[in-house]
């Protein structure tokens, strides 16, 4: 990977790294790219961003291989080599109980946390289902929402592993299909309203979230919204430099955007 400032290593340094929605223990979880990605970044910090073990998956059919383990191992490495690591559950391991006995107490574990950027701007980090009773969607759009977006991560899933069979690399098929539909698209635009508005509310310079798979590096109203897409759909994470600056990052591609305090840029991470 090119991003960043490179270490003799050839990986990518960063002062922060955001990670959000592995979804660890679900089948269709892209573990493979995700294990290439850690190897080729390194942090002063790792922020998880929530749903980093999908308890809800495990609890209807147990899935976990070998690359589910490598991640977990990965990350207590990098604590153990000085990295700090900071924990934010999400509505799919609000039950640390598992991952708690897994990583033996060696995170630290907040609902939510004020991170301070290297320019001093403090963001506010959480996973975002706090949102979800705020933003506005009929339930049986949401059950059909959820059926199709089972059926999508699947084709997704089998295409892009024919595609790594084939030495191509990942493309985000279920978050095309998402981003073509429009109530999908209104619904994030909904979320990322909220979620600025909720951090500004509360005096934050901006808000780092996850939760809805969608990658995004903007401002909105003068507030920074970053979120750190997922590795079901997108492949995707945040990065903040030494200097400060946020960068969006998609596997396996170069950094997809990049936020300064005083730019005004929408990142179609599509």
């Amino acid at each position: 990977m090119a991003n960043g400032n490179p270490t003799r290593s050839g990986r990518t340094s960063a002062r922060t790294l955001f990670l959000s929605d592995t979804h660890l223990g679900f089948r269709h979880a892209r573990v493979h790219e995700l294990n290439e990605f850690l190897h080729g970044v390194e942090a002063e910090r790792i922020v998880l961003v929530g749903d980093i073990v999908d308890a809800l998956s495990l609890a209807r059919r147990a899935f976990w291989t070998a690359e589910h383990t490598q991640v977990v191992r990965t990350l207590l490495a990098r604590q153990r080599a000085g990295a700090r690591l900071i924990y934010i559950p999400g509505n799919h391991d609000a039950s640390l109980a598992m991952l708690a006995q897994m990583l033996q107490g060696q995170f630290e574990v907040h609902r939510e946390w004020v991170h301070r950027t290297a320019r001093g701007e403090r963001l506010l980090v959480l996973h975002g289902d706090q949102l979800d009773g705020v933003v506005p969607c009929p339930r049986w759009l949401t059950r059909l929402g959820d059926v199709l977006h089972d059926a999508t991560v699947m084709v997704s899933h089998r295409v892009n592993n024919l595609r790594r069979a084939l030495g191509k690399p990942y493309w985000p098929l279920a978050e095309r299909i998402k981003l073509s539909i429009g109530t999908s698209v209104r619904y994030i635009e909904h979320f990322e309203q909220l979620a600025a508005r909720h951090a500004r509310a509360q005096g934050y310079d901006g808000v780092v979230c996850g939760h809805i798979h969608r990658a995004n590096l903007r401002r909105i109203e003068g507030t920074l919204y970053a979120n750190t897409g997922d590795w079901v759909e997108s492949c995707s994470a945040l990065i903040e430099s030494e200097r400060g600056e946020l960068q969006l990052l998609r596997w396996p591609h170069a950094a997809h955007a990049r936020l300064s305090p005083a730019a005004r840029l929408v990142a179609d991470a599509a």
